[in-house]
Formats: structure tokens, C-alpha cells, sequence
């Protein structure tokens, strides 16, 4: 079972739909006591860095204690920014999960992101398998994370400065675009965190 958590911020209706499509079971739970009884979890986003903490305080313990327990985990795009350790745009603090920030994108851009665009590979892992260099995928935000160790960096795109598409490491996965909202590609990448909850 996938939970999905839900603190009031979430496309809960867009990516429970694209994770039942894909095969997957899901539970959409704001009971935080439940993630330990999944196989996965997943946190949707949209909205404000500070709004979301505040949301997701009753959640921070279970979500820490789940990921230490190797449980697969997966943020998409506010679920992502919320694992880093601050944001320019609150002054709440993050997770601290992923040493790092998340700053505010250029001023030459257009803020926020709203498209399609297209990322470039750093390093193959699961979750992108049959997925390709130049694929697209679908973006909405204002800002982007940066994190200390790039090694985890798994791809990136390009919006006036290099963007951090997705982040690994063990269990955890994370993404700035939107897999729900992202067609075929973005349901392979679903799909393939569904298989690593199987694993």
C-alpha cells in the first residue's frame, strides 16, 4: 500500500488517480501513526514552503521514522523542497532530511515556472529507467532546490540557472516537476516507485 499524506496543500486527486492507473493500492491518510504500515510513501505539493511545514508538523516523526526504516519514499515538487533544511521563501524551517536550501529561481525568468521542460540525466537510477535524456516533463514553481552533497543530483534542467530535476539517495526520491501531470513519462517514473515498494 502507497500512502500518500495528505496536509491540505497536496494534488492528492491527480496523483492518487495516477498511482491507481499505474497498479498501485493507495491509501490517502492524514493519520500520521499510518505511514508506518505502508510500503511507500508519497508527499504531493503545492503552495508554500512555511504553509506546508505547518501542516506537516504531526507528520515530521513518522516521515523521518519511516525513511530511517527504509520504507521507499517519494517527494514531488513542495514534497521535495519540504525535505531541505530551508527556504528563502519562509522563514519556518525544513525537514532537514537533505542538507541543502531551496532559493528563489533568477530574476531573468518568468516566476513561477509554469511547463513543460525538458531534463537532462545525470545518473541512471530505477526510477528512471525508459526514461531518456530530453524527455519532458511538466513544471510549476517558484523555487528550486539546492542541495550540499550533488551527488545525489540525478538529472537537471535548465530555467535561466540549473534547476535540480530529481535527488536519490537510498530510499529517498524526490522531484521538482510533476509525474501526475507529466503524461506517459511521468507514469513510467510512478510506476518505477511503485516497483521499488516491492523490492
Amino acid at each position: 500500500m502507497i500512502a500518500i499524506v495528505d496536509y491540505g496543500m497536496g494534488n492528492i486527486f491527480s496523483i492518487r488517480n495516477a498511482l491507481e492507473k499505474v497498479g498501485a493500492d493507495v491509501k490517502v491518510t492524514s493519520k500520521a501513526e499510518e505511514l508506518g504500515n505502508s510500503d511507500g510513501v508519497v508527499i504531493p505539493g503545492v503552495g508554500s514552503f512555511g504553509d506546508a511545514m505547518k501542516q506537516l508538523l504531526p507528520f515530521e516523526e513518522k516521515i523521518g521514522d519511516s525513511i530511517e526504516d527504509g520504507i521507499p519514499f517519494l517527494g514531488i515538487c513542495l514534497g521535495m523542497q519540504i525535505l531541505f533544511e530551508k527556504s528563502q521563501e519562509s522563514k519556518e524551517p525544513g525537514f532537514g532530511i537533505i542538507p541543502g536550501e531551496v532559493i528563489r529561481l533568477p530574476n531573468n525568468v518568468l516566476v513561477p515556472q509554469m511547463g513543460w521542460n525538458e531534463i537532462e540525466i545525470k545518473k541512471g537510477i530505477d526510477l528512471l529507467d525508459g526514461i531518456e535524456n530530453g524527455d519532458f516533463f511538466y513544471f510549476v514553481h517558484s523555487y528550486h532546490c539546492v542541495p550540499e552533497n550533488r551527488e545525489m543530483i540525478i538529472a537537471i534542467t535548465e530555467y535561466g540557472t540549473e534547476v535540480v530535476a530529481v535527488i536519490n539517495r537510498d530510499n529517498i526520491y524526490a522531484v521538482q516537476f510533476h509525474p501526475e501531470k507529466s503524461g506517459k513519462k511521468g507514469l513510467l517514473i510512478l510506476k518505477n516507485f511503485l516497483r521499488s515498494t516491492r523490492c
